[in-house]
């Protein structure tokens, strides 16, 4: 695991390997069960996380009780929990483990202090949050412009392993389709491949 964080860091920072260990060293590592809740709808966030392995789905509940599956978070990913710094923030999604995962969890309240600690840090953790703002506007973006179709084959094509990782009614909802719909769509699809 401490490889795959090594990487990550490489890919944003310039940091020394000494400093490296040093920030992975005082980071919580955890493995979290199949069904384990991160942060529930309404909650107050008061963590971060990374997934070193592992899938988090991100949903919602509406006044109806029904859940809209808005993403899924796999290896390599990191859960960006936007304006956790304001007063009364409550997290509008709920966040659990759809596989037993592995995750570096971070506490929000001690972010200023590694920032301080580790000047790089904060500019691994803007570029994240760059990268992650820009997939989450191309995602939106194709979702609007692509039918229920194009959506399936695009995620067959961007993240191949989410169609054999979550269940299918999880995967329909965020596609944006009953589960009836994307058995159709796959049906379809697979017959044109084979």
């Amino acid at each position: 695991m401490n490889e795959i964080l090594k990487k990550y860091m490489s890919q944003f920072t310039s940091l020394e390997e000494a400093e490296q260990q040093a920030i992975i060293d005082s980071l919580d590592i955890a493995e979290v069960k199949k069904g384990t809740d991160l942060l529930r709808q309404g909650d107050t966030p008061t963590k971060c996380y990374f997934v070193l392995q592992g899938c988090i789905r991100q949903y919602s509940l509406d006044e109806m009780g029904k859940e809209t599956t808005s993403n899924f978070y796999t290896e390599e990913q990191a859960i960006s929990l936007f304006n956790h710094d304001k007063e009364a923030t409550f997290s509008a999604y709920t966040f659990t483990s759809v596989e037993d995962s592995i995750l570096v969890i971070g506490d929000l309240d001690e972010e200023e202090e590694m920032y301080d600690k580790h000047n790089q840090l904060e500019t691994m953790t803007r570029k994240m949050m760059e990268e992650a703002f820009g997939q989450a506007q191309d995602n939106f973006a194709t979702f609007i412009s692509l039918s229920p179709e194009e959506r399936y084959q695009s995620v067959l094509v961007k993240r191949p392993t989410l169609i054999h990782r979550v269940p299918q009614h999880q995967l329909a909802s965020y596609l944006g389709m009953t589960p009836e719909s994307l058995s159709r769509i796959k049906k379809r699809v697979d017959h044109r491949t084979s």
